[in-house]
């Protein structure tokens, strides 16, 4: 860098230390204090930024990574773009297997981003090979000089978050905080930060929100994987048809679970009422903190954060399209759309 001049070698100088937003309106009538961690502003706007960056630079520091190799994952496509992004700038090959559930707006992006892309039926079994699971394997076993990050069944997709944002949380919130809320998918997340925030206070009481059609609040209640309760849903990032080994689950002290539809309807509203403009699963962490609420879950005294792990932008063909809306019937009425458009000729 030039004296004098102040600017960042590259973008990944810009992952991390995302910034605490107070919510105001949206919890109005909520008992409680409530604190967006914004992922957004990661530069490529999502949480996933954070285990991507900190995964590769692992496995560079221990020679798994070379120059000229192929980095290979299964993703949703959060993960999928922060790979490709830090791929870019390092100079990897980057190829992914893809749920057809994630929306066309982020297979777009990871094609744009320069990403070799496979998409793969998200309503099969895991161990089909169709699954995005087993055709990012198949890929590594064919793609000589090729890493495969595995996020579901990788320690370090927690340490990342153990590292950072737990870390993050606790200073912004100079120790105060008293819930941690936040999505399980892989598990990273929530359980590297809320690893770190225990350390520092056992108190702190660490919820995950779930999806109907995934395994995880029963698995976590009962320990037994139950097939019966997978079936589809819409929810990308969120749930799972399998056990991931980078969850935590003694250190989460309960799930919830949200629907598609209430977490649809509640990411259209943050962005009328607090002005975020948050993804899907950003909208199911908040509908499951008004759940909670109304379980009676917070009192007056409690600060309670939030991760909201992406951007809307990357959901414009799906929650944020008034059609797809009505195409699921999460619309009641024909004219329940978020504004007119008025043509003016």
């Amino acid at each position: 860098m030039k004296e004098g001049i102040q600017a960042h070698n590259n973008v990944l100088e810009l992952i991390g230390n995302t910034p605490l937003i107070k919510l105001g309106n949206i919890t109005s009538k909520m008992e409680g204090n409530y604190f967006a961690k914004v992922e957004a502003f990661n530069p490529g706007h999502s949480t996933k930024d954070r285990i991507a960056l900190y995964i590769i630079e692992e496995a560079e520091r221990k020679g798994i990574l070379k120059p000229g190799d192929t980095i290979i994952e299964t993703t949703s496509g959060n993960t999928g773009f922060s790979i490709a992004m830090v791929s870019i700038i390092k100079g990897y090959e980057c190829v992914l297997a893809v749920s057809s559930k994630s929306s066309n707006d982020k297979i777009d992006m990871l094609k744009t981003m320069g990403a070799k892309v496979y998409v793969c039926p998200a309503h099969v079994s895991a161990d089909d090979p169709r699954s995005y699971y087993e055709v990012a394997k198949r890929l590594h076993s064919e793609i000589k000089g090729s890493v495969y990050i595995n996020q579901y069944f990788n320690e370090l997709n927690m340490d990342a978050h153990y590292n950072t944002t737990g870390p993050e949380i606790w200073n912004q919130t100079n120790g105060k905080i008293t819930h941690l809320v936040a999505c399980s998918g892989t598990g990273g997340t929530i359980s590297g930060t809320a690893r770190f925030l225990k350390e520092q206070n056992p108190d702190i009481r660490v919820i995950g929100i779930d999806a109907f059609g995934s395994v995880l609040q029963k698995y976590h209640e009962t320990r037994e994987f139950d097939a019966d309760e997978i079936y589809p849903y819409r929810i990308e990032g969120l749930g799972k048809n399998l056990i991931p080994t980078a969850t935590d689950f003694n250190i989460i002290d309960k799930f919830i679970k949200v629907t598609d539809e209430s977490s649809a309807h509640t990411a259209r509203e943050l962005a009328k009422t607090e002005g975020l403009f948050v993804g899907y699963t950003s909208g199911a962490a908040m509908q499951g903190l008004k759940q909670l609420e109304e379980e009676g879950e917070f009192t007056e005294e409690s600060n309670i954060v939030v991760i909201f792990p992406d951007h809307g932008s990357r959901y414009m063909s799906k929650i944020f399209s008034d059609k797809w809306m009505s195409q699921q019937g999460f619309f009641d009425t024909e004219t329940e759309h978020s504004v007119s458009i008025e043509y003016i000729k």
